[in-house]
């Protein structure tokens, strides 16, 4: 008998579904280059548990004529994810949503796609090039969150503090929300790209901790860098006293750093399916870029209020876009751009490729463009 809990309850953070948002406990400070935990054991779940907890069918699958038309999956409080937000703007037609609990990170949310408790996740690129690596049977189909010049993270210092550059974090300790994702792998491609060796780099501790009180730690001493993003940045920069040492758009311009995922045997089982659910994320992540922001908030207001989850929908005035570039086309670079903190955590020993983590081919915003470009040349 299968058994598996889906995390419920609300979060505190107003992420718009991030991966990087999760309220971890609080742990002795770890090194960048510490292993990550858990993943040998996710991968087994996802190898040897698939068709635990199957999918939602529109009747049965003799002669595979029908599709799944109901997708489970795990949201995020107080915020609207994008395939929410296709559901509500027609964009997924007959297909239906089904919410079974909140996720408490990405790679959570992708290891609970891959073991078929849910029909999709999302996370942190180089989370599902993990994931992938390790044998989890599932494919990523469209880009699902970014960076841009409004819409980032950054890293955070006591306006007095003697850290100005990326040498003087040799020795000390960060304060991330999780190891293993989006954070750690800006962190390091920022000290790699400053000149600092591996063995440095190592000297650089990341100490998880819960995003709501990073600020405070930074402030009184505990951590002497803290990676703020979203409405917690807005406030810790409103209280001053902060200065910012980098931010991830300033390293990397506008990029993609995350992605749906969908399993391998759903895709072929389910195409069309496939086809509706990437596409529709796509329109929306279009809708998000053209809508006006006031537009924008008032619907995802709207969503939340009727969804009659309990949540609260203060912090949606601070939403400033999607920052999802391309309409959540994937590209080779959403991979290689993390390919140096692939390799010396060890996730990857050989040289990247890309192509098998994803594809764009359910994307129709994607195949679009692609012909237009084609018949302009």
């Amino acid at each position: 008998m299968c058994a598996y809990i889906v995390p419920t309850g609300n979060s505190l953070y107003p992420d718009q579904g991030r991966p990087d948002y999760i309220r971890p406990k609080k742990v002795a400070p770890m090194k960048l280059h510490q292993p990550l935990l858990g993943v040998a054991a996710a991968v087994v779940l996802a190898l040897t548990v698939t068709g635990c907890g199957g999918n939602a069918q529109a009747g049965d699958q003799s002669g595979g004529q029908t599709e799944v038309k109901e997708l489970r999956y795990q949201g995020s409080a107080n915020s609207v994810g994008l395939p929410e937000l296709a559901a509500d703007l027609g964009y997924l037609g007959d297909i239906k949503l089904n919410w079974v609990g909140n996720t408490t990170s990405g790679p959570q949310d992708i290891q609970s796609a891959a073991t078929n408790q849910t029909d999709f996740g999302g996370a942190f690129s180089g989370a599902v090039v993990k994931l992938i690596e390790a044998g989890a049977p599932v494919t990523a189909v469209v880009n699902y969150y970014g960076e841009d010049a409004k819409t980032f993270n950054g890293f955070y210092v006591k306006a007095d503090s003697s850290i100005k550059s990326a040498r003087d974090l040799i020795g000390k300790k960060i304060a991330v929300n999780t190891l293993g994702a989006h954070y750690e792998a800006v962190i390091n491609t920022y000290l790699s790209q400053n000149g600092l060796s591996q063995d440095e780099i190592k000297q650089v501790q990341l100490v998880p901790l819960a995003p709501n009180d990073t600020e405070e730690a930074i402030r009184r001493g505990q951590v002497d860098v803290g990676t703020l993003g979203g409405v917690l940045q807005d406030h810790a920069i409103a209280a001053g006293g902060l200065r910012s040492l980098f931010n991830d758009y300033e390293l990397f311009g506008t990029f993609a750093g995350g992605q749906y995922v969908l399993r391998n045997d759903f895709i072929e089982k389910n195409p069309n399916t496939a086809r509706i659910f990437t596409t529709g994320v796509a329109k929306a992540i279009k809708w998000e870029t053209e809508t006006p922001r006031d537009e924008v908030i008032a619907r995802f207001k709207k969503i939340i209020d009727a969804r009659g989850r309990n949540e609260s929908t203060a912090n949606l005035q601070y939403w400033k876009s999607p920052g999802v570039p391309d309409n959540g086309v994937i590209k080779d670079e959403d991979f290689t751009r993390w390919a140096g903190w692939l390799k010396s955590s060890g996730i990857v020993k050989n040289d990247l490729t890309p192509s098998k983590y994803y594809t764009n081919k359910f994307n129709e915003l994607a195949t679009s463009a692609t012909a237009s470009t084609a018949k302009k040349g």
